[in-house]
């Protein structure tokens, strides 16, 4: 039961708490400490607690909560550190996903790696398409599983036990036990993980991992609607109904808006869907190239997020290994591709390539026609036998509008999977909800995909569903809009300080539909030594994103997306989208993402000012 003082507390904070704490996606850069990313929100939180303050202005002036959406936001932390109230448990031992599978997954990727044996006991039934014999042979995790009447049944065991039991109340454990692992489920909500004992205290770095990266945390929407239940509030929750219908106008817009011949696949988030992605071509591989090596090939700059997940795959099959394609600055993407293809092909591997167009953060595009042929070329093993052709997983998050996938479009005949981050243009951060597609090529690995995400139980959920139904029929124009200010802006950026170099597209490639919001801009630095210039290079960058949030704060954020529906994010990739990425590779320099509904004249003037402190 929770206690009266924490559920009065807690009725206070759900009554008081900012309008950003459901409705934002992304965090703010210059409230959030690194160090203490999974620490600093809780702390203050739990002085609020103690002294009865829940005011709207209180919370709001809280700390940033741990990094992502992904791996959690101020209502997870607030529904985790409840949780932990409840039970008498640290709060960091309490963590709740959008999935009822992946906490799961996230034990068993764990004793994998120490060799350790689990047992997954559960009440009543596993989450619906939990197959045990694709977990064991694609995933590659060993368990046994029982199913009991409740966890007094379990018994002992020499291993990790993870209990599941399916509750109306996800917050309650009523039945703890000698699990080591106790997962609360909801059909609708999704799932809290209670990590038992000292011993098991290791476990939570890792299974916070695998929610940062392969799923996300509980939606801040259903966080909330946990939170209310808890404490006895009627709460609104969406109907299957509802979420059908919408699901069909998602599906209808994206075909649309990609010409795909495919029905589009949407998970929770982008990187979920990625999982989705991965997991289903290298299920596809063991199923038609036994025995085969498998190749995932990612750009070493790119996303860390995709860097880091194609990883924490290779790490769990002998048969996966991750190659390195450089695309950008010095390095061409084509004569990369074409460089890693003649190798793989000598190895007789399965290539599966990973590629932002236009990259991140360089914003460059490579030749079409040259990649079309690059990707295209039949190849032969070193014994002279025709090569396995490449599957192209193409990220499009910067330009959703581009058309890839159709039957006369210049990837037609390669086999192709484009896939996009909600968060950006299709919802305009209102939700994290991303989405693939593929062409006629690569039609056939669709339910392959679709079979992984439902397996990981990563599908959107009903409101992100919602979202992006109200989102997508405007995406086009808000793509147009927002490109005409930032193509407006780099062009005041070239003639107000000629000497900083940009990375934005040509106007010949936005003529063939490449309209990105997003630009790069390298400062002109100074000094005797390049650890001089670097250093004066990194505190300019500073500089200016600081001018920009102080003096437009209704507008310009020190924030890491793109594609808002309204005003300008400013980040540095090395520091922020680039955080798992290897130091060698990362790019120390200012990346703004402008939108249609935003000050730019203001934005010109606060700019004309920092260069002319310079």
């Amino acid at each position: 039961m929770i206690d009266q003082k924490v559920s009065n507390f807690i009725a206070g904070v759900t009554a008081n708490m900012p309008k950003d704490w459901v409705k934002l996606t992304t965090h703010r850069l210059d409230i959030y400490n690194e160090s203490l990313a999974k620490t600093e929100f809780l702390d203050q939180f739990e002085q609020l607690f103690e002294s009865n303050d829940f005011s709207e202005n209180s919370l709001a002036e809280l700390p940033t909560a741990f990094d992502y959406i992904r791996l959690g936001h101020p209502l997870s932390c607030v529904l985790e550190w409840t949780v932990a109230k409840m039970h008498n448990v640290p709060s960091d031992c309490v963590i709740s996903f959008s999935s009822r599978v992946t906490p799961i997954l996230a034990v068993l990727r764990k004793n994998y790696f120490e060799r350790k044996k689990t047992l997954i006991a559960y009440r009543n039934s596993l989450p619906e398409h939990f197959d045990l014999a694709v977990v064991q042979g694609v995933y590659g995790y060993a368990f046994e599983s029982k199913q009991v009447a409740s966890s007094s049944e379990i018994g002992s065991f020499d291993g990790s036990i993870v209990y599941i039991s399916e509750e109306q109340n996800v917050c309650e454990f009523s039945h703890l036990s000698n699990a080591d692992f106790h997962i609360n489920t909801h059909k609708d909500l999704g799932s809290i993980i209670l990590i038992n004992g000292e011993e098991n205290r290791k476990y939570i770095s890792e299974i916070q991992h695998v929610r940062r990266r392969e799923t996300i945390a509980m939606t801040p929407d259903n966080t909330r609607i946990a939170l209310n239940k808890l404490i006895g509030v009627a709460d609104q929750e969406p109907t299957l109904s509802s979420y059908n219908e919408n699901k069909a106008a998602v599906v209808s817009s994206i075909r649309t808006i990609t010409t795909s011949p495919t029905d589009a696949v949407i998970g929770s988030s982008g990187l979920s869907m990625q999982y989705a992605i991965v997991m289903g071509l290298i299920h596809e591989a063991l199923d038609q190239h036994p025995g085969k090596n498998i190749k995932i090939i990612v750009p070493p700059n790119c996303y860390g997020g995709t860097n880091d997940q194609a990883r924490r795959v290779a790490a769990c099959n002998e048969l996966v290994e991750v190659m390195d394609l450089p695309v950008d600055g010095d390095h061409n993407m084509v004569q990369s591709i074409d460089s890693v293809l003649e190798k793989i092909a000598q190895e007789d591997a399965v290539p599966y390539i990973i590629a932002e167009i236009p990259t991140n953060p360089r914003v460059e595009v490579p030749d079409m026609d040259e990649l079309q042929k690059a990707l295209g070329k039949t190849r032969h093993t070193s014994a002279g036998k025709e090569a396995i052709a490449p599957v192209f997983i193409l990220d499009q998050t910067f330009c959703p509008n581009v058309h890839f996938l159709g039957d006369s479009d210049i990837l037609s005949s390669i086999q192709t999977i484009a896939y996009v981050s909600g968060s950006k243009f299709p919802s305009g951060g209102l939700c994290t909800a991303g989405y693939c597609v593929a062409n006629e090529k690569a039609a056939h690995l669709m339910e392959r995909i679709s079979f992984h995400l439902r397996l990981c139980d990563n599908e959107a959920t009903a409101l992100q569903m919602a979202y992006l139904a109200q989102q997508l029929p405007s995406m086009l124009d808000r793509i147009s809009g927002a490109y005409k200010n930032t193509r407006d802006f780099v062009n005041f950026i070239e003639h107000t300080l000629p000497t900083a170099k940009i990375n934005f597209v040509s106007e010949e490639l936005a003529a063939q539909g490449f309209t990105p919001s997003v630009f790069s801009l390298d400062l002109p630095t100074k000094g005797e030594t390049e650890e001089e210039r670097e250093a004066y290079k990194r505190a300019l960058n500073l500089k200016l994103i600081n001018m920009m949030i102080h003096e437009i704060p209704s507008e310009s954020k020190y924030c890491v997306s793109y594609g808002q529906l309204k005003g300008c994010y400013w980040t540095i990739p090395a520091t922020s989208t680039q955080g798992t990425t290897k130091e060698g590779d990362k790019d120390y320099i200012v990346r703004v993402a402008l939108s249609a509904n935003m000050d730019l004249d203001h934005h010109k003037e606060v700019f004309r000012r920092f260069v002319s402190e310079l």
